[in-house]
């Protein structure tokens, strides 16, 4: 393999894709349409919020690991564009209250993943970076 770093990353973040990809399936398979898509958008933002206050907190995890799941798994695991196409599809006060949910309910999961975090390393003395 090259030992060009760039390599690497890519690496990283192509097979990490193809497992959110391949996750985000099975969640849209077990629950299809908005609510696939919501479960898929929620949770990954808990998951973001574990791994980036993680890093702020402890930084045990590493850039590579971070990468893998970061930029490889979770961004092909939640989605965006499905979110807005949904969104624009649904009669328009179900496209509002989806809308408002993702949102309201990501903001909530990341901080909850925030909590989480700090439970891997809950020392008073640590202070989060921001």
């Amino acid at each position: 393999m090259s030992r060009d770093p760039r390599v690497l990353t890519l690496a990283l973040v192509a097979v990490g894709g193809a497992a959110g990809a391949s996750a985000r399936r099975a969640v849209g398979g077990a629950l299809p349409g908005l609510w696939g898509t919501l479960a898929a958008n929620v949770s990954g933002s808990l998951l973001l919020g574990v791994l980036l206050y993680e890093a702020l907190r402890t930084d045990r995890m590493g850039d590579r690991t971070r990468t893998l799941l970061a930029t490889g798994v979770l961004s092909s695991y939640t989605t965006y564009s499905t979110f807005m196409v949904e969104t624009a599809r649904a009669e328009p006060v179900v496209g509002v209250a989806y809308l408002l949910a993702s949102y309201g309910l990501g903001i909530a999961a990341a901080l909850v993943g925030r909590d989480l975090a700090a439970r891997v390393d809950p020392r008073a003395d640590r202070e989060v970076r921001v």
